[in-house]
Order: C-alpha cells, then sequence, then structure tokens
C-alpha cells in the first residue's frame, strides 16, 4: 500500500501537469505512446505466445488511424462525422463488453475461443479512448486553449470519484456482489456510493472548470452514464484478465500493475462522455 500511494502521489501530478501543460502535438505523441503500452499489455489477453506477431494488428490499425485522420489540432477541434463514428463504436462497444462481463461466465462462449475477437475487443477497447482524449483536449482551443484540457481532467475527475466513493462504500457496506464470477470485491453498494460522491464531483467541477452543459440535468445524466460505464470498463479488464489467469496487465507503474490496470475505467468513460457531450450541445 505504501508504493502504491507514493507512486499515485508521483503520478497523480505529473497526469495533470500533462494535460493542461503539453502543447497538442506532444500531448497526442504522450497519449499514443500510453496506447501503444496498453496494446502490448493487451497481447497477454490474445497469447502468451507470440506477442511481438499478436501487437502488429493493433498497431497497423492504430497507425491507419493517425495517417488517415487529421490531428491537427483545428480538425480535432471541428468534430466531424468521423469523429462521431469512433465515438459511437467505441461506447457500443463498452455497453456491448459490460453484459459480456455482467454475464459471464456464460458469455465466455462467445469470445474465449476466438483469436480473432480477442484482437479486435483489445482495438475497440483502446482506439475509441485515444481519439476521444484527442478530441475531449482540442475542443474549442481556437477560443479557449484550455478548455479541452478542462473536459479531460472533469472525466479524470469523475472516474477517479467513482473509485474513491466505491472503495469507501464498499469496505463499509458492501454486502451485494456486482459480477462476484468476475470481480468479487465489487459490490452494488459500492457502485452507489462512487456514483453518489462522482456526481458530487463532478457539480463542483462544472462550476470551477466552468463547464457548461445545456442545463443541469444534462450534465447529471452525462456524468451518471459516465460514471456507470467506467466501473463496468473495469469489470471487462477484469474479465479478460481472470479468463487469461492474469493478476495484473503488467508490472510497469511500482504498485498499480500496468497500464490497462490504471486506465481500464477511463478507457470506457471517455468515448461515453465525449459522445454524450457533443451530442447535447
Amino acid at each position: 500500500m505504501k508504493q502504491r500511494i507514493i507512486t499515485a502521489l508521483i503520478l497523480a501530478p505529473l497526469v495533470v501537469w500533462g494535460i493542461f501543460q503539453l502543447p497538442i502535438p506532444l500531448f497526442i505523441a504522450a497519449l499514443t505512446a500510453v496506447a501503444c503500452i496498453g496494446f502490448w499489455e493487451w497481447t497477454q489477453f490474445i497469447s502468451l505466445t507470440s506477442r511481438v506477431k499478436n501487437l502488429f494488428p493493433a498497431v497497423i490499425v492504430l497507425l491507419a488511424s493517425l495517417v488517415f485522420i487529421p490531428v491537427d489540432v483545428d480538425s480535432l477541434s471541428q468534430v466531424s462525422n468521423i469523429h462521431l463514428a469512433i465515438l459511437s463504436v467505441g461506447s457500443l462497444w463498452w455497453v456491448f463488453a459490460s453484459l459480456l462481463a455482467l454475464t459471464y461466465p456464460k458469455s465466455a462462449w462467445i469470445w474465449s475461443k476466438s483469436l480473432s475477437l480477442r484482437h479486435l475487443f483489445g482495438i475497440l477497447s483502446i482506439l475509441p479512448f485515444l481519439w476521444s482524449v484527442f478530441i475531449l483536449r482540442s475542443e474549442g482551443y481556437a477560443e479557449h486553449p484550455l478548455h479541452g484540457a478542462k473536459l479531460v481532467m472533469y472525466v479524470c475527475l469523475l472516474v477517479w470519484a467513482a473509485d474513491t466513493g466505491a472503495y469507501f462504500t464498499g469496505k463499509a457496506f458492501g454486502k451485494h456482489k456486482m459480477a462476484p464470477k468476475v470481480s468479487p470485491n465489487k459490490t452494488l453498494e459500492g457502485l452507489f456510493g462512487g456514483l453518489v460522491f462522482a456526481m458530487l464531483v463532478g457539480w463542483v467541477v462544472t462550476k470551477l472548470f466552468d463547464i457548461q452543459f445545456a442545463n443541469l440535468i444534462t450534465m447529471f445524466v452525462i456524468t451518471f452514464v459516465t460514471v456507470v460505464i467506467s466501473v463496468l470498463g473495469d469489470l471487462v479488464e477484469s474479465m479478460f484478465k481472470r479468463v487469461s489467469d492474469i493478476k495484473d496487465s503488467s508490472n510497469i507503474i511500482p504498485g498499480h500493475g500496468g497500464v490497462l490496470d490504471r486506465i481500464d475505467s477511463l478507457m470506457a468513460a471517455f468515448p461515453v462522455f465525449a459522445l454524450l457531450y457533443f451530442l447535447c450541445q
């Protein structure tokens, strides 16, 4: 626990600094590097042998997206049909993946024996996340360069608040398991506590960051859906690790496991939040 806390105290300020201070090209480069590490960790969910070979399909798709979809800030700040398509595909994937996790192990027959589906699931998990953060970070850049950074930070704070609220509420009151076959420690009481705390944090942060939604109800609905899907996103990665008999996606982050272990909830939250945010503007 001590190592976990020390690592968090180092990483958290670096993440916040990167969101607000890195120029957009460097921000995109840094996040792409994180995605590449995530794809490398995902190869364990495909097969423990030939990991380099298993990395190729995801890297090819990633590079193709960066070549054929403009990544300059002007293009990213103008939300296009291709952007909405990526966000929609990512959001639909996380809804489907959440159903797989909630119905596991009965749902395992659909995908557990298919290497092709495992490749596809990795791409659907990481690529829409990457692009949703790009798009949010660039939102309104010409008029307010830090507006997009505030949106990215907003989603991060929602997820972190949900994790914190769920942990303490689950420890104190948790009795009813969400998905005991996937993650025995997650409870419905923890989910409720995480939701309440995240909604409170979201309301406060919108005031502090001056983030505008159509109205208060829209803000709470988007926050609610984002938090729920973030919790389910954590379950999804736990499901893949359980099927692959892996405890952590890697040991790259001392006390925290791998990159996927740290961003699993964020991978689900960002595409869903971005899609709802832009559709409700």
